[in-house]
């Protein structure tokens, strides 16, 4: 029988078989149509969830090929559905081209370039950064995007917060072992504040410059001030947030700014706040081993002024306005010329005014005789 006769004499069942015919085409395609190869995170585990899995490259060096599933489960790219293809597209097949890169530190600096794919504005700022201008240098060991956020594992880069220096002490070791000595680290690691400052708060996180720099210098008490200005938060802990104005109205802060304004970026010896309170190793004043402890301070201060006596520190109010209950002797003398100085002006303009209208009382007389 031919299908014209069998739809002839039953029209209803050639109709249902052609639609179960396409019915079982569509469930099945996509089965046969995608490929058995696919590089998804499931089926790259079946061979890379093997903690024994590794390789040997030309330089002699073993490079583990495992990844655990525990660190792809709490990376924020696997929770975001991007998968290993995003990274590692040079690898779409199996079994994989040959690896061409020599030595691990190849291998890192060449894929680390996919991060550039997705973080194009992060990926641009640390090429300008100091980490970059070293690279250029030629050291391999320059930090790099995997670095700091890691491969497989990259979670958010400051959860928890001592994160972000226990990052920099790769490098960085003993800068933050200072650190965690300091005011600033003590309280971020024994209580967990969130309000002090961490490595990336005054370095910058993508766009790190040298410090060691001029303009680095100079422009750090704006840096400071961006906590120790900041009223709310300084009331917050019973700090003063003068401190900022006070130290631009001292002959320091005056200084600095007047070569800034003038000369921009010029070296300058007059102190800004790293100078006098350290610049890792910042303390409480209260601190016997600070440097501006008041047993400290006097040797402090010589550092810039070699010649200072033990009463050179007598007149320093702390970055405090001067007040009766702190310091009453420096209170009075400044009353004393905050009126003593007007009352002199007044008199001199009431002088300066008598003598002009004398002498043009003089001169009418001179004019009608």
């Amino acid at each position: 029988m031919t299908m014209r006769t069998l739809y002839r004499q039953a029209p209803w069942l050639v109709i249902t078989g052609v639609i179960v015919l396409l019915a079982s085409l569509f469930v099945t395609f996509p089965a046969v149509a995608k490929p058995p190869m696919q590089q998804t995170e499931q089926y790259c585990l079946t061979c890379h969830g093997d903690s024994t899995l590794s390789m040997t490259l030309k330089s002699g060096e073993t490079l583990s090929l495992y990844v655990s599933q525990d660190q792809l489960d709490h990376s924020v790219h696997s929770n975001k559905g991007i998968e290993c293809e995003a990274c590692h597209n040079d690898i779409s097949t199996y079994p994989h081209p040959e690896l061409k890169y020599e030595t691990k530190r190849e291998l890192s600096l060449n894929y680390y370039k996919t991060c550039e794919k997705c973080h194009s504005d992060n990926y641009a700022k640390a090429q300008d950064s100091m980490h970059a201008q070293v690279a250029s240098e030629g050291n391999t060991e320059a930090p790099i995007c995997t670095d700091c956020h890691g491969h497989h594992d990259t979670r958010k880069p400051d959860e928890p917060r001592t994160l972000v220096s226990e990052t920099c002490s790769k490098c960085h070791s003993e800068i933050v072992d200072a650190y965690k000595q300091s005011v600033h680290g003590a309280a971020l690691i024994a209580d967990g504040n969130p309000d002090v400052p961490v490595c990336t708060d005054c370095h910058g996180v993508h766009n790190i410059q040298d410090p060691r720099t001029v303009q680095f210098r100079m422009e750090s008490p704006e840096l400071c001030a961006g906590c120790h200005a900041d009223k709310k938060l300084m009331d917050k802990y019973g700090l003063s947030s003068d401190v900022y104005s006070i130290y631009k109205r001292s002959w320091h802060g005056v200084d600095i700014s007047v070569y800034k304004a003038r000369w921009g970026a010029v070296w300058h010896d007059s102190a800004v706040c790293t100078d006098c309170h350290g610049v890792h190793d910042m303390k409480k004043a209260s601190d016997p081993t600070s440097k501006v402890n008041p047993k400290n301070l006097l040797s402090t201060c010589q550092k810039c002024h070699p010649t200072a006596g033990p009463n050179w520190t007598d007149a320093w109010t702390g970055h405090n306005e001067i007040s009766l209950a702190r310091t009453p002797t420096l209170f009075y003398v400044d009353k004393f010329y905050t009126s003593f100085t007007p009352f002199i002006l007044w008199i001199c303009i009431i002088y300066v005014l008598l003598q002009i209208i004398h002498s043009i009382v003089d001169r009418v007389r001179s004019t009608l005789s």
